[in-house]
């Protein structure tokens, strides 16, 4: 038979396996904070504040004008209690869709805003994090970034139901930004297009694209965002050289060198224009 300290080492064993089952304890937000990360773990699900988000501000957006005076002003009416809509940012990667987001919450953080960034794979838990902030008086934007989808990915469905599809109304107090390449969120196949018929004249496209179209319809306002021309990637050179570093004796010869670094990245971007600035202040200055 057993001893009394093998009992006693199986019985932790035990008790140690049936706390692995049991639910965390809730754990508390600092409500103070002005943005926050969602986490989940073992099927938990909690708000982790950010002590230091990225301070982008509105003025370093250059070349984005248009798409800054929407977004501000749908968000300025969501913080004025107004009609507000969900908000897809989409379009050529580098251009500034995460980073108009962040300026904005930046520039109105003062007002009440928060920011609750959610990565793809949290989208699951969007009824959670609904029912945390439903009755807060602050006003929540829930930012997905880079978002984008497989057929099949189950938080596809759970955003869905959250902008516009569940039982439950949405709160007056949260709204959801979204950045993607894709315009629809999910990959577009020409065999979709063979599918189209025409019916009494009138094209009908296949119920494929319809499911796909479904849910980027659910963002009420969409903002495009366009590959830079060589004009404004200099443009945004020339913002950013002087803010990181010494401005360079010769405009012409900076120029030059930007375009260059444009021309082995094979981009024209606000982003690319960036990383040249960060990397020609750091040699020179």
């Amino acid at each position: 038979m057993p001893g009394i300290d093998d009992l006693i080492a199986r019985a932790d064993g035990l008790l140690e396996r049936l706390e692995r089952l049991l639910p965390e304890r809730s754990r508390s937000c600092d409500w103070r904070a002005s943005a926050y990360r969602w986490r989940a773990r073992d099927g938990q699900g909690w708000l982790q504040a950010v002590s230091e988000p990225h301070r982008i501000q509105p003025a370093d957006l250059v070349c984005l004008d248009r798409q800054m005076t929407e977004v501000e002003r749908n968000t300025r009416q969501f913080l004025a209690g107004r009609g507000a809509n969900n908000v897809l940012l989409w379009g050529s990667r580098g251009t500034g869709k995460s980073s108009l987001v962040k300026a904005i919450f930046n520039a109105l953080s003062d007002q009440g805003l928060r920011l609750i960034e959610v990565d793809k794979g949290d989208l699951g838990d969007l009824p959670e994090l609904i029912e945390a902030v439903r009755r807060r008086p602050e006003r929540f934007l829930v930012f997905c970034d880079d978002l984008s989808f497989e057929p099949g990915e189950s938080g596809y469905t759970a955003l869905k139901a959250a902008l516009e599809g569940s039982i439950a109304a949405a709160p007056p107090n949260l709204l959801i930004y979204a950045t993607s390449n894709r315009r629809h969120l999910l990959p577009e196949l020409l065999s979709e297009n063979r599918e189209a018929h025409v019916v009494d004249g009138e094209l009908h496209q296949a119920e494929s694209v319809e499911e796909k179209i479904s849910l980027s319809d659910r963002f009420g306002l969409w903002v495009p965002f366009h590959p830079f021309t060589q004009a404004q990637y200099l443009t945004v050179v020339r913002h950013w050289v002087p803010r990181l570093g010494r401005p360079p004796a010769d405009w012409q010869e900076l120029e030059r060198a930007a375009l260059q670094w444009a021309l082995r990245r094979g981009s024209r971007s606000g982003r690319t224009a960036w990383q040249f600035a960060r990397d020609w202040a750091g040699r020179y200055g």
